[in-house]
């Protein structure tokens, strides 16, 4: 009894607070997917709101509840001015949210969603839904066995160790000029000190092809066998750095060749690494821009020089 009691009570302790959003206060089909997973999450649904009341209705919540929102009925004016205003409060509580949108929608909800903590699905299914709401929560008893997260998160710890190896070895390397691999080293910098007008020692052309090269063993091999969001979307950026083009949040998902909330969420994970950057855009609220940061040009500059000495390919 005593095992029961304290599993009970420990069940009990575990349980969470959830203010249920909808995007024109009438999606019943979102609003029950949302109000399940939160549900099987070992949450309970405070209040539910229309999008355009829901700051007031949080405000009066005395807990901290989780912002559940399912803004694909929203207009796109509607999400802009509401998005915003609840992305200020969470800031201001440190409340967790989960957004869901149509894909369509995706740069409208990046540009409202600046300083939260926040999840963005894209027209997601109920298991997207209870995945992204015991994240938020932080639950640990569910057995979602996520592959893909799993290997995500493999994948991004990989790219940074790869980024950290290759800086060590430049710095290690520009210490020893005095040493037989100096003339290597001298032969980078001079081969690719910046030209006259120029500041790379690669093209955004050259970038573009290596995309184009990526894109064709999908075509012949097969999609999704080498995906690598994370490599895609810093040749997209740092391609566009280069023609100094501006990169929306939707554009980004797309070079990431694969689905978009899965591209959302290594948006969000480079971002927290340092190596992305989010901005919105001056004349239009309804969007946001996508750069990368000093950092993380520092690093495909790094790269990319020394591949060129080397003789490596870029790939």
């Amino acid at each position: 009894m005593h095992l029961i009691e304290r599993e009970y009570q420990a069940q009990l302790n575990s349980r969470f607070d959830a203010v249920l959003i909808n995007g024109a206060g009438e999606d019943e089909t979102g609003g029950a997917g949302a109000a399940a997973a939160v549900a099987l999450a070992g949450g309970r649904i405070v209040t539910s709101a229309p999008l355009g009341d829901a700051v007031k209705r949080i405000a009066d919540i005395a807990s901290r509840p989780l912002i559940v929102i399912d803004a694909r009925s929203a207009s796109d004016d509607d999400l802009a001015r509401s998005l915003s205003r609840l992305d200020g409060l969470a800031a201001g509580r440190d409340l967790p949210m989960v957004v869901a949108i149509a894909s369509e929608q995706i740069d409208v909800a990046a540009a409202g969603l600046m300083l939260s903590r926040h999840q963005i699905l894209c027209d997601p299914a109920p298991s997207d839904w209870i995945g992204a709401i015991a994240t938020a929560q932080g639950v640990s008893n569910l057995a979602l066995h996520d592959r893909i997260s799993e290997n995500e998160a493999a994948r991004l710890a990989k790219l940074n160790a790869e980024v950290a190896r290759i800086a060590d070895v430049l710095a290690r390397l520009s210490k020893h000029e005095e040493q037989p691999l100096a003339g290597l080293v001298a032969d980078a910098r001079s081969d690719f000190a910046p030209e006259p007008g120029g500041e790379h020692p690669i093209t955004a052309a050259d970038i573009r092809q290596i995309v184009r090269a990526r894109r064709l063993r999908d075509r012949y091999v097969g999609s999704g066998l080498f995906e690598d969001p994370a490599w895609d979307m810093m040749l997209d950026l740092y391609a566009a750095h280069l023609e100094r083009a501006h990169v929306s949040v939707s554009s980004l998902c797309i070079a990431a060749a694969v689905a978009p909330t899965t591209a959302l969420r290594w948006i969000a994970r480079l971002t927290e690494a340092g190596l992305f950057e989010r901005r919105p855009d001056p004349f239009d609220r309804r969007r946001a821009f996508m750069s990368l940061t000093e950092r993380g040009l520092g690093a495909m500059r790094s790269y990319v020089s020394m591949a060129r000495a080397l003789g490596l390919p870029v790939v």
